[in-house]
């Protein structure tokens, strides 16, 4: 399979992620929303040629909070927060589950 999406959109979510805050153009949406949605796309994008949803599901996760870790200790102006491990969660939940019940009721016809 194609890793080449999933990998793209990994090292994005780093850049984005460890960009120094006075760099970053302003989101109007919540923060939270945001991580959700980056780590739902990831989540997908990781579970289409790995197919394993626990193993995806913790890889990404562990993701999120090693990039959180970083942004708390590696940068000046951006700060590592547990609510936003939270968010990737959730973002990683829904990503896994999705493709996960798509696989399984397309197969099941």
């Amino acid at each position: 399979m194609n890793y080449l999406p999933a990998v793209l959109v990994t090292v994005g979510v780093a850049v984005l992620s460890l960009t120094e805050s006075t760099h970053m153009p302003s989101v109007s949406l919540n923060d939270k929303v945001v991580h959700g949605l980056m780590y739902t796309l990831l989540a997908v994008l990781w579970m289409i040629p790995v197919r394993r949803p626990i193993f995806v599901g913790l890889a990404v996760t562990i993701y999120g909070a090693l990039l959180e870790l970083l942004q708390h200790y590696c940068t000046t102006t951006r700060s590592g927060e547990w609510a936003d491990v939270l968010a990737d969660m959730i973002g990683v939940i829904i990503g896994v589950g999705v493709i996960w019940l798509i696989r399984r009721y397309s197969s099941t016809r």
